[in-house]
C-alpha cells in the first residue's frame, strides 16, 4: 500500500507542474522615449523594490529585451501575478547621425545604431511568445506613427490583449484624448510614470485586462 500512495503522490505532483497556471508574459512596447523603461521601473520599485534598467535622454538607451519574472501587483480586486518584459524601442528607422547629434563620436553612434536595430528585431520576435502588451506612447506626440499602427494591428491579428498607455501627462502639452480618439477600440490610461500619477488606475486596468 505505502507504493501504491507513493505512485499516486508522484504522479499528483507531476500533474500539478503540467498544469500549473504560468504568469502572464506582458511585453512593454513603444518607441523610443515615450517611457517604457521608466514605465517598468516604476512597477517593480513599487512591488519589489528594483528596477529594471537605466533610462537617458538619448533615445534607444534599452537595446536589449529585459525579463523580470514573478511581479504580483495587488488591487483591490485581488491580485496578478506577470512576468515582465522590457523591450527596445521600436522605431523604422535608425540613424547613426542621431546620435551623434546627442554628442556620441562616430564610433559610439555606429555601435548604437546596430545594437538598436537589433533590439527591434528582438522585440519584433518576443511578440510570438507573448499574452499582452502595453503599449506606450508618448501623450505629447503625434500618436498617428507608423510604430504604434503596426504595434496595434500585430496584436488585433495575434487576438491578444492590448492595454494602451498614454504617459507623460504630466507635461503641460500633453493631450492623452488625442490617443484615446486615434484608438478608441482599446482601453487605454492616462499616467505619469515619471512621477507615478494615475499609477493606481494602471495597476487596476493591468489585473482587469491580464488577468
Amino acid at each position: 500500500m505505502g507504493v501504491i500512495r507513493k505512485i499516486k503522490r508522484n504522479f499528483a505532483d507531476l500533474f500539478k507542474k503540467l498544469f500549473k497556471k504560468q504568469n502572464a508574459r506582458i511585453g512593454i512596447y513603444g518607441p523610443p522615449n515615450a517611457g517604457k523603461t521608466t514605465l517598468a521601473n516604476r512597477i517593480l520599485r513599487d512591488w519589489t523594490g528594483d528596477a529594471m534598467g537605466s533610462v537617458s535622454h538619448i533615445a534607444h538607451e534599452t537595446r536589449r529585451a529585459r525579463r523580470r519574472e514573478g511581479v504580483t501587483i495587488k488591487t483591490n480586486g485581488g491580485s496578478i501575478t506577470l512576468d515582465i518584459i522590457d523591450t527596445p524601442g521600436l522605431a523604422t528607422k535608425i540613424d547613426f547621425h542621431e546620435f551623434m547629434e546627442q554628442g556620441l563620436d562616430e564610433n559610439e553612434s555606429k555601435r548604437r545604431a546596430k545594437e538598436a536595430t537589433e533590439g527591434v528585431i528582438e522585440a519584433v520576435k518576443w511578440l510570438d511568445n507573448l499574452d499582452g502588451v502595453i503599449l506606450v506612447m508618448d501623450a505629447t506626440e503625434d500618436p498617428f506613427t507608423q510604430v504604434n499602427v503596426t504595434v496595434i494591428g500585430n496584436m488585433e491579428a495575434r487576438s491578444l490583449p492590448l492595454l494602451i498607455v498614454a504617459n507623460k501627462v504630466d507635461l503641460p502639452e500633453a493631450s492623452p484624448s488625442t490617443i484615446r480618439d486615434a484608438f478608441p477600440q482599446h482601453p487605454m490610461v492616462s499616467i505619469s510614470a515619471l512621477e507615478g500619477k494615475n499609477i493606481d488606475t494602471l495597476y487596476e486596468e493591468i489585473a482587469k485586462r491580464f488577468g
